[in-house]
């Protein structure tokens, strides 16, 4: 995203929704309940008297220790189904003034023609000149909500495993004042290659895909990309680290659409504890090498906590973490609160 103001569109296209930060608030406070809920539940498991737990553990089940590291562990053999739900905090939305719509059309040359990438249109001139010259332009900060469906999928030929990654994003994305978009947006997909056997490195390289599903151009690219992606991770003791990088271009797609030149850097540092809970940092680093050196990066710190229990038989894992953007493009969030809900089927 560049330094541009960005305004909403006259008519956005795709379903309207809005959000007050009364449901904001009930949304994350559900998420932290059912955090708390989770952990409470394996802590009473956990307390019960011997003739309530099962009499014995299957043949060859995970324990908990075992299973925080192959949840960790991007390219790890078992399949998964996590459910991470993002809400990305103080976003800046700029809008024109109701007041003011009549003097849209006189700077109308200060306009471009085109949507930026979140859907909204791009003011020509620059930064706080912008604003002096044009005092009719104002500000929201606002919430972007985003439910992120990945299940995992690997598949052993021979030597080799085949780890398969599906990122599919419901979100609802802010608009101007108080409007927004919500639907599905662009469709990501990794192929990962790993040795089935590894040593004390463990490392995965394949293709990444992303697919112009967005249901509003507010909520994708619009374009065809593709780019490699590598892995790499060691879990000495009940340390897991490692890091993920990937690096997409652009091939086709909406000719009017921006071009796609991006790379992603996720490193990871997990701390495995005892009875399932662990500390995780995994920061998602970003660069759009398309935009100008200043407005390129976006880099957040932060980390949180999880835990490994089960539902019956079902082993799960619960992540909450929060992240603060110390380097951003402007309008981006200041702040990433990340939850995460994972189905997990060993075998």
């Amino acid at each position: 995203m560049s330094r541009d103001l960005l305004l909403l569109p006259q008519s956005p296209l795709g379903r309207v929704v809005r959000l007050n930060s009364w449901s904001q608030v009930r949304i994350f406070c559900c998420v932290v309940l059912m955090f708390g809920w989770c952990s409470n539940a394996q802590e009473a498991r956990s307390s019960a008297p011997p003739d309530a737990a099962p009499a014995s553990n299957p043949a060859g089940e995970m324990d908990a220790a075992a299973l925080a590291k192959a949840a960790q562990n991007p390219v790890s053999s078992m399949i998964s189904l996590p459910f991470q739900y993002n809400l990305n905090l103080n976003a800046d939305r700029y809008y024109v003034d109701g007041n003011a719509v009549a003097a849209r059309s006189v700077f109308n040359r200060f306009f471009e023609d085109e949507l930026g990438g979140d859907g909204s249109l791009r003011l020509s001139v620059r930064g706080s000149l912008a604003k002096e010259l044009f005092p009719f332009i104002e500000s929201e900060e606002r919430t972007q909500h985003v439910l992120n469906i990945q299940p995992v999928y690997p598949v052993t030929v021979g030597k080799i495993n085949i780890i398969n990654r599906l990122i599919l994003p419901v979100l609802y994305q802010p608009l101007g004042e108080d409007d927004g978009e919500f639907g599905l947006g662009d469709i990501q997909y990794s192929m990962f290659f790993s040795p089935a056997e590894s040593g004390k490195v463990i490392w995965g390289v394949g293709p990444s895909f992303s697919i112009p599903t967005a249901t509003d151009d507010a909520l994708g690219t619009g374009k065809w990309s593709a780019g490699p992606s590598v892995v790499v991770l060691a879990m000495p003791g009940r340390w897991v680290v490692g890091a993920l990088a990937s690096n997409l271009w652009s091939f086709a797609g909406d000719d009017d659409r921006a071009d796609v030149n991006s790379m992603m850097i996720q490193p990871f540092v997990n701390y495995n504890f005892d009875k399932g809970w662990y500390f995780s940092t995994s920061p998602v680093i970003t660069a759009n090498w398309n935009a100008e050196s200043d407005e390129r990066w976006t880099v957040p710190v932060g980390g949180g906590f999880g835990k490994i229990f089960k539902v019956g038989k079902q082993p799960m894992n619960a992540q909450l973490g929060a992240y603060y953007n110390i380097e951003k493009p402007e309008g981006a969030a200041d702040w990433n609160v990340r939850f995460q809900l994972q189905f997990m089927f060993p075998k």
